[in-house]
Formats: structure tokens, C-alpha cells, sequence
């Protein structure tokens, strides 16, 4: 649906946007996101800039092309942006974990959050060309695309996750191996010298963590949209915009993570609908607005027994006490 300087005014969009959240933010104020109101301040700005967006792919097609169109292009954004945001919580989960085993100060990790956002979006262009490279020859991939995302949905929902201890993991021990890694913090530093020997701190091991991580994620990620659209910039732009503003999200969840435990159980089930929207494809087509009613009923029920699950069991414990 995109010319090429769409493509080209859009990147530098994604580019302004990303600078101004990594570097002007943080130069400006000393710790933008460590307060509630602060990171939901942001996280609705980047909201809000992602359904500006929507409005204009709608109001373009709507002059260029006809009404339908519009509506249906506007409609796998808006979807496609609902499905990535939902999964991109899932992975901000996962950070938490980790600067909680490497005990990194909430005031350091803005730093590790703002590469791992720059690494995140230059991984998912990459995935997303090569995906839609692959299906744009081989449909059938679609179909192991669907029964990966349900299986992996099942497994999430109905298996209890063990708390994995992240200094026995392979990838730990071969940053061990590759470098040397110091135990202590050194401010805001990824190496440090001592002795003239070069060492990496607990913050760029983090930081290691964080960009496999959402490669692990992307894997979901990726073909869940395949299931709405095969437009490649639609798919690019979801994507992208769903990572804005990722950083202010994670500050606001890592302050509420405990008002929140069955929201994993809400996007495991958002992984197996999107699974088998794409396995039953060749014999029924669910449209997008279904879709898209489906995927965003399933997080409002899911947020709201959080609510009400996390608010009873305060009640029974000031019962309790």
C-alpha cells in the first residue's frame, strides 16, 4: 500500500521518535519513567501516536484508493498493533526477571532498555523481510506458523512456568567463557578496566539477555501478525510502534507486576486464537474486525479478573491480619 517515499518519511519518523525517547528524554529530565504517572504519561503518548498514524493510513487510502479499502488497511494496523502490544507485555515480563537476577538499579536500566530497543526494532526488520520473503513463496509455512503459536499458546496457559535461575543458563556460561565479567556495578557502564584489563559489567550481560530474549519473542511475534496481514508495511509499522514507548511501558508494569498475574494467561490464549486463525485460513477467512474484537475482549477479561483476583486476595489478607 506504500510508495517508496512513505517508507522513506516513515523511517525517519521511527528514527526521530526512537532518538527523542533514548537521548533527548533522558538528557532532559534525570529519570523520565520511575514514577506511575510519569510512565503512564508516556506510554499513552506513544498510544496515541500509533492511532494518529492509524487515522492517516485510513484518511491516505481513503483519498488514493476507495472507502473499503481504507477501512480494511486501518483495521489490520489497528489489529496487527493490538496483537504486538499484548505480546511486547508478555516479553517486559521476562526483562523484569532479568534485572532482578542481576540486581540492576532501577536507575541503570534505562540505558540497557534504550539498546535493547534500537537492537529489538533492527531485529524485527530483518525477521519480517526474510518472513515475508518465505511465505510470499512457501504458503504453507503459514500453517506450521499457526500450529507453533497454538501449541505454544496451550503451553503457556495449561504449564505452570518454573522459575528459571539465569546463572545456569547456557547463555551465561558462554558470556563467561567469551569474556570476562565483573560482579560489580560501575554506574551506568557496559566495561569497565581493571588492571588494564577490559571488563564487562552485570549491566551489559543484562543487556545480552534482553536482545535474546526478544529475538525468543520475535518468533511468536512475527507470524502472529502474518495471521492478519500480509502487507509488509503494515506489518513493519505495527511492529515498530508497538515497540515505542516500550520502555516507559516496562517502568509502569514493573511498578504494578503484582496487579497483573493472570495477564500471561490472557496472551497465551491471544497466542492460540491467532494460531487457529491461521490453521483453519484455507477453509474459513475470520475477518479482521472479528479479529480484532476477539483479541481485545480476551485482554479486557483477563486485565479485569487480575483486578479482581489481586483485590480479593488484599481483602483476605487484611482479614488476615
Amino acid at each position: 500500500m506504500a510508495t517508496t517515499w512513505i517508507w522513506v518519511g516513515v523511517s525517519i519518523f521511527f528514527l526521530l521518535a526512537l532518538s527523542c525517547d533514548t537521548f533527548l528524554l533522558r538528557n532532559r529530565v534525570a529519570h523520565p519513567y520511575q514514577s506511575i504517572r510519569a510512565s503512564l504519561g508516556w506510554t499513552f503518548i506513544w498510544i496515541i501516536s500509533a492511532l494518529i498514524f492509524n487515522f492517516l493510513i485510513w484518511l491516505y487510502l481513503y483519498v488514493e484508493a476507495d472507502t473499503a479499502i481504507a477501512n480494511q488497511k486501518a483495521l489490520e494496523f489497528f489489529t496487527g498493533y493490538l496483537i504486538e502490544k499484548s505480546l511486547s507485555i508478555d516479553n517486559l515480563f521476562i526483562f523484569y526477571i532479568i534485572f532482578q537476577h542481576f540486581h540492576i538499579p532501577i536507575a541503570f536500566q534505562q540505558r540497557v532498555l534504550s539498546y535493547g530497543i534500537w537492537g529489538a526494532i533492527v531485529m524485527r526488520l530483518l525477521l519480517i523481510l526474510l518472513g515475508v520473503w518465505l511465505v510470499s513463496r512457501f504458503h504453507w509455512l503459514l500453517y506450521i506458523m499457526g500450529a507453533f503459536l497454538l501449541l505454544t499458546g496451550v503451553k503457556l496457559l495449561l504449564f505452570k512456568e518454573k522459575k528459571k535461575d539465569l546463572s545456569e543458563t547456557m547463555l551465561i556460561r558462554l558470556c563467561n567463557r567469551l569474556m570476562r565479567v565483573s560482579p560489580l556495578i560501575e554506574g551506568n557502564r557496559f566495561f569497565i578496566k581493571k588492571n588494564a584489563v577490559l571488563y564487562a559489567t552485570p549491566l551489559f550481560v543484562s543487556l545480552i539477555f534482553i536482545e535474546f530474549s526478544d529475538l525468543i519473542f520475535a518468533f511468536d511475534s512475527i507470524p502472529a501478525i502474518f495471521a492478519i496481514t500480509r502487507d509488509p508495511f503494515i506489518i513493519w509499522t505495527s511492529n515498530v510502534f508497538a515497540i515505542l514507548g516500550l520502555r516507559a511501558l516496562y517502568f509502569l508494569l514493573a511498578n504494578m507486576v503484582e496487579r497483573f498475574t493472570l495477564l500471561k494467561s490472557g496472551i497465551a490464549v491471544v497466542l492460540m486464537f491467532v494460531g487457529f486463525k491461521m490453521l483453519i485460513e484455507p477453509w474459513y477467512l475470520i475477518p479482521v474486525g472479528v479479529s480484532l474484537t476477539i483479541v481485545a475482549g480476551i485482554l479486557i477479561i483477563f486485565l479485569y479478573l487480575s483486578l479482581m483476583l489481586t483485590k480479593q486476595q488484599k481483602e483476605n489478607s487484611n482479614a488476615g491480619d
